[in-house]
């Protein structure tokens, strides 16, 4: 006969190893817990650039005489002499430099000998000097003003110059003539050129009247 206590012992075994091997089952059937979400990139914010502290006309020029740039009168007696000058002769560029605004123009307006077409040149004071100090210092170069008329308000001023244009100064008569129109202002300091803006005598537009031998 089967001893009950024996199977009951072994059924109990049994009923032990069952559940064992089902929470086992369970626990690999479990999936693993998800991974942490990688943590997003920092974007780095820009920087603001360094603000760069303003710098004055001064700052971006050479040295200047003061006495240069004292007056109207002085400044613009400065660019007749400083571009004057013998056959051979270097012109003193720096002087001439100083005398202008950063961002100032020399304009020169005329009318094609062929075409009969009025055109102008727009030029900065370097292109100025790298075109017309060959040319100054090997043909001798004096230039006057023989006549002039201002008109003024606050800090800006406008000369309308007349010039006459000689290889010496002893030269009888001059090869040209026209009108410089200097464009001025005044930062409470000293005079600087903004512009000069010229045209020379020619046969279809001879020098008034008004214009020579005047000055207000």
């Amino acid at each position: 006969m089967i001893n009950l206590r024996i199977v009951s012992k072994v059924a109990f075994a049994f009923s032990l190893i069952f559940t064992a091997g089902l929470t086992m089952v369970a626990v690999a059937q479990t999936p693993p817990p998800p991974a942490p979400a990688p943590a997003m990139p920092t974007t780095p914010q820009p920087t603001a650039p360094a603000q760069t502290p303003a710098t004055s006309p001064a700052a971006q020029t050479p040295a200047v005489d003061p006495k240069d740039v004292a007056t109207m009168d002085s400044i613009v007696a400065a660019v007749y002499d400083v571009i004057s000058g013998p056959a051979g002769q270097k012109r003193n560029w720096d002087r001439f430099r100083s005398l202008f605004v950063p961002g100032a123009r020399l304009i020169p307006t005329g009318r094609n000998p062929q075409t009969g077409e009025v055109a102008s040149r727009v030029r900065t004071p370097e292109e100025y000097i790298a075109r017309s100090s060959p040319l100054l210092e090997q043909n001798g170069f004096f230039e006057r003003e023989v006549s002039r008329r201002v008109e003024k308000f606050g800090n800006i001023a406008h000369i309308f110059s007349t010039y006459e244009s000689r290889h010496k100064p002893e030269d009888e008569k001059p090869f040209a003539r026209g009108i410089n129109s200097f464009q001025l202002m005044n930062d409470g300091k000293r005079w600087w050129i903004v512009t000069i803006f010229w045209q020379g005598e020619d046969d279809k537009n001879p020098l008034p009247a008004e214009y020579l031998g005047s000055r207000n």
